[in-house]
């Protein structure tokens, strides 16, 4: 699946598609015309599309659109590795959540799919020293999307977070490549140490609704955790925890549970 996501990435197919879409969408429903132009049809490539929607809706009274879209735009044509993660994303919501049937749709209208292309110009921002700046993005994209990400934390390709509701990712924090989380996700710390404190998820993994995890731990690829379930300690590869405090209940039951998303315990 990694590699079929990665050479897709970097083709114009996935970007070729959703201009697609949005022609079809522009005739089935002329009301949204003025939407799908400005957002997705005024522009040559998706990275254009991405940097105008995220200005678009982190702009405020303290600061302006404008600036905000020099600042994406900078960021894009500087590293391509953001553009490249961005098609992933879209992919793997298309292709894991049942209520996505077009890639335009996360472009539009998912606010999980906004607030983690956000969150990457705000990583990016951290990685160049522009640490008061990356502060602002968090901070802007806390109060539109309702998702908390500081920006030195590591999130790999083919992200999903469903629905996007109170989600809190922690300075420390690493995930990797094709995770899948569903609302009221933390990956937080346990006190008030400094230092590295912050979960670090494997490739793979699926997080249900609500569960915590806390601490700096590991969690390793391809396992499943709970909804509602509190994780303190590491999990090895392939498992499922579940409970309060979280224990293995049994085997993660498939190769890529992200990808499945199966929450079902008995699937074990």
């Amino acid at each position: 699946m990694t590699s079929t996501v990665h050479s897709v990435a970097n083709s114009d197919t996935v970007w070729e598609l959703i201009c697609e879409e949005a022609k079809q969408m522009v005739i089935s429903e002329p009301l949204l015309g003025g939407v799908v132009h400005s957002s997705v049809l005024h522009h040559e490539t998706l990275e254009n599309a991405l940097a105008y929607r995220i200005s678009l809706k982190l702009a405020s009274a303290e600061m302006s659109e404008q600036i905000l879209r020099e600042i994406a735009d900078t960021a894009y044509s500087t590293d391509t590795s953001i553009g490249i993660a961005g098609r992933a994303d879209l992919l793997a919501i298309r292709d894991r959540d049942p209520a996505c049937h077009r890639l335009l749709q996360p472009l539009l209208f998912f606010k999980g799919f906004q607030a983690v292309q956000a969150y990457r110009i705000a990583h990016w921002l951290w990685k160049q020293g522009r640490r008061d700046i990356a502060f602002y993005f968090q901070m802007r994209i806390s109060e539109i999307f309702g998702v908390d990400i500081h920006p030195a934390a590591t999130l790999g390709n083919g992200i999903m977070i469903d629905h996007a509701h109170s989600i809190v990712i922690g300075e420390t924090a690493v995930v990797g490549n094709n995770v899948s989380m569903l609302h009221a996700v933390t990956l937080g710390g346990t006190g008030k140490e400094d230092g590295d404190r912050h979960p670090k998820i494997g490739n793979g993994v699926l997080i249900g609704a609500g569960a915590k995890v806390l601490g700096s731990i590991e969690v390793g690829s391809c396992s499943r955790i709970a909804a509602g379930s509190v994780v303190l300690h590491d999990v090895p590869a392939r498992k499922t925890v579940a409970g309060v405090p979280a224990k293995i209940i049994g085997e993660a039951g498939c190769d890529q549970p992200s990808a499945m998303m199966d929450q079902l315990l008995g699937a074990s």
